[in-house]
């Protein structure tokens, strides 16, 4: 007995070998698109997708090679100590912040298309990382003595801590891949220069506060939430006796140096060479200072601690803890792509070349996603390092390659010798590192001059950034912004009047000229639909009656004997002397919804009744269709190609309505 298959149980293979006229359309369709696929798609696609293949073929040594070896050994020095210091910030061992210096780079380097951009560990995205491993890691003495030597010698109690870090990277590089495959880098049209500008400056105050423990030398528990900020402040003014003299002043002598020599540097930039690396000449002197006096033990002074070598063995994050960290996860892909997006639009503009948004958010997601198998914490461009290439006269990101090298030189040679680097130093080097965001309260005098709302805008964002957090700054203001931005449209004048063209016959200026008090000409300059409809209509509306009063005062001067009793009040029966016309240009307007059309229409139907004409100018093809797809009789006399044809179309009726007055007189 034979026994038939149902076509849902065929695999595959069975179905393409089908005979093409049974087959599925779609599975057509596809086979044929499969099939026209060549060289030159494969080609587009990888240099698409790839960006360092578009570059590296035409990357010339001569010019580029030298420029891109100094911006590399710069970017050094600023990764590693950048990377030791926000690795603490992230509440994980510094060693991650090293590796997090290596691979996320290195990544970007092949699928991002900025060339000037500098990704790795960043203050701000730190910060959210360390909300999650508090919160999920508590540190107390009891779990820290007794936690085992394990991975890289390192206790099992850092290791948790960093795959609570690795899970928020992890799953941030995911949200971005997600974002980038949805086709979403275009919604960086909703921020705003003053949104991201209050953002980061805010978020910078957040980073100072950390690492003022560190100046005092203080130990404080870690606090966080709404208001988190100010609660630091109250504990630490609360316990102020406990403040270390000597952190003190390292921290104090480390920032007047960082920033006279850094001074120093932007203001004779032109006269020398190569600028002086005071990074790296004062982690060395501190250091070695720190070891020869043994300040750790006689003087109590935080030091970074020992630091293991060698690279990880990758390593899949902890994928229970995915759903206690998706707020973070959040947080951390939308603040650190913000701020990385608006760094690769500025290289851009500033060297001009083009850039994708949607590949920037799968450059960014691989960078994180990627790494995260390598125990590193999240990851974004940061302001300081990008604008260190910049000084440097960085080329390409061949810079950020040769930082890659460096970086695992040390990671392998010299991280041993960062024991001694005093927390104190590290953390003014973090903080004169952030002068770059936290000077942008001077753009508050450049929006109260420009723009009152950019003004307010960027104070709201930076108060509810300080009072909660980054992200929550960053959605308050892109929310504000927004709705500050309907407001002002709603309120803002739709309709203006023009002046009769130059290039007009004389013959219609003069007549325009003329009748004056009979035609106005205005212009739309505005998109109509439901947000701002009511005030186009008002305005309309206004426009009708001051023509309609100045027609009527126009008659009463002429006429003497018409009685003053309607004080220029046209309403009523309206007589064919009475009609005046309004000619409307409508090349403003460039959208409109069913209730903006629908108005509009409307507008031209009431306003002959009421003794006023409507003549429409310029309309596009699309706005004719809608208006008489409204649901209105309109006549097709009501539209013209421009301003002069509607004129001109007013004048000569005049014309003629002043020869047939005449014949009647002479009949008489």
């Amino acid at each position: 007995m034979k026994v038939s298959i149902s076509n849902s149980f065929r695999t595959p293979c069975d179905i393409i070998k089908m005979p093409r006229s049974r087959r599925p359309a779609s599975l057509t369709l596809a086979l044929e698109r499969i099939s026209n696929i060549g060289f030159a798609d494969v080609k587009h696609w990888c240099l698409r997708r790839l960006p360092i293949l578009s570059w590296v073929p035409r990357y010339s040594l001569q010019e580029n090679l030298l420029a891109d070896t100094v911006s590399g050994m710069m970017l050094t020095i600023q990764q590693v100590a950048q990377g030791v210091a926000f690795a603490v910030m992230s509440s994980v061992h510094p060693v991650f912040g090293l590796y997090s210096s290596l691979f996320p780079p290195l990544i970007y380097a092949i699928f991002g298309m900025s060339h000037h951009v500098s990704t790795g560990t960043f203050a701000i995205t730190s910060l959210i990382s360390a909300g999650a491993v508090e919160r999920l890691v508590t540190s107390n003495k009891e779990n820290v003595s007794n936690s085992s030597q394990g991975f890289l010698g390192l206790s099992d109690f850092e290791m948790q801590r960093i795959g609570v870090a690795a899970a928020v990277t992890f799953l941030g590089g995911v949200i971005q891949i997600s974002m980038c495959l949805l086709q979403l880098g275009s919604a960086t049209l909703l921020l705003s220069e003053p949104v991201v500008s209050s953002m980061t400056t805010g978020a910078a105050t957040h980073v100072v506060t950390s690492q003022v423990k560190y100046f005092l030398g203080m130990k404080t528990p870690y606090i966080s939430g709404p208001l988190g900020m100010f609660y630091i402040y109250h504990y630490i003014f609360s316990n102020i006796s406990s403040v270390q003299v000597g952190a003190l002043l390292w921290s104090l002598f480390s920032i007047v140096v960082l920033i006279l020599v850094k001074e120093c540097n932007e203001h004779f930039r032109s006269k020398i060479r190569m600028v002086i690396p005071i990074d790296l000449l004062l982690i060395i002197a501190t250091s070695l200072a720190c070891y020869f006096v043994d300040m750790e033990n006689v003087y109590g002074i935080d030091v970074v601690g020992p630091i293991p070598t060698g690279i990880p063995f990758p390593q899949v994050p902890p994928m229970d803890t995915l759903t206690n960290v998706v707020v973070e996860a959040f947080s951390f892909a939308l603040v650190g792509y913000t701020v990385s997006i608006f760094l690769a639009y500025n290289s851009a503009k500033k060297f001009s070349y083009r850039i994708d948004e949607n590949q920037e958010l799968l450059a960014h997601g691989l960078s994180n996603v990627i790494p995260s198998f390598l125990f590193c914490i999240p990851n974004a461009a940061a302001p300081a390092r990008t604008f260190l290439l910049y000084n440097n006269g960085a080329k390409t990101q061949v810079a950020c390659l040769i930082s890659c090298l460096l970086v695992l030189l040390v990671i392998y040679v010299i991280a041993p010798f960062l024991y001694w680097l005093p927390m104190s130093v590290l953390a003014s080097i973090i903080v004169v590192g952030l002068k770059g965001m936290l000077i942008q309260f001077r753009d508050l005098k450049k929006y109260w001059n420009v723009d009152k709302y950019d003004w307010v805008i960027w104070v709201c964002t930076y108060l509810v950034t300080i009072c909660f957090a980054a992200n929550i700054g960053l959605l308050f203001g892109v929310v504000f912004s927004v709705a500050v931005s309907i407001f002002r449209l709603t309120r803002a004048k739709t309709m203006h009047g023009i002046q009769v063209n130059e290039d007009l016959n004389e013959d219609i200026k003069a007549m325009h000229s003329e009748y004056c008090n009979k035609v106005k000409v205005v212009c739309v300059g505005m998109p109509l639909f439901f947000l701002n409809i009511k005030k186009f209509r008002t305005e309309f509306m206004e426009i009708k009656n001051k023509i309609l009063s100045r027609n009527c005062l126009y008659k009463h001067k002429e006429t003497p004997l018409l009685s003053p009793v309607t004080n220029g009040d046209c309403a009523g029966d309206v007589s064919s002397d009475d009609i005046s016309t309004l000619i409307v240009d409508c090349s403003g307007i460039t959208f409109f919804d069913f209730t903006g059309a629908a108005t509009l229409a409307q507008i031209c139907m009431e306003l002959p009744n009421q003794g006023t004409n409507v003549l429409l100018a310029s309309c596009d093809v699309s706005l004719v269709d809608a208006l008489q797809y409204s649901g209105f009789n309109i006549k097709n006399q009501l539209f013209f190609d421009s301003v002069k044809s509607a004129l001109t179309a007013f004048t000569s009726k005049e014309r003629r309505t002043i020869t047939l007055e005449a014949l009647e007189s002479s009949d008489l």
